[in-house]
């Protein structure tokens, strides 16, 4: 198994997804105070069919947890996957 683990690369304004190293998925962002608007999301063609943007989703909405943000989903990937995740509902700025 890949080590997956995701940094805020706040300079570039993204979340990226790093596999063994690389990045392997990204998820462009804006914040305004506490709020996290993700605007896109991306998987290297390379690395495609792998669940690696699911994994994106999972450990940056965890992260934004972590420091008592929000998330504005703008992503229509972001959208989908907080649908199918009750548990990340609470994170969404009304």
């Amino acid at each position: 198994m890949s080590d997956l683990s995701v940094r805020d690369n706040a300079p570039e304004h993204r979340f990226e997804l790093l596999v063994d190293g690389d990045v392997g998925a990204l998820a462009t962002y804006r914040t305004r105070d506490t709020v996290v608007t993700i605007l896109h999301t991306e998987t290297a063609p390379e690395m495609r069919g792998r669940g690696l943007a699911g994994e994106l989703a999972r450990q940056t909405l965890d992260q934004i947890r972590a420091r008592g943000g929000r998330v504005v989903p703008a992503c229509p990937f972001f959208a989908k996957y907080i649908g199918e995740h009750p548990e990340y509902r609470d994170l969404v700025a009304r």
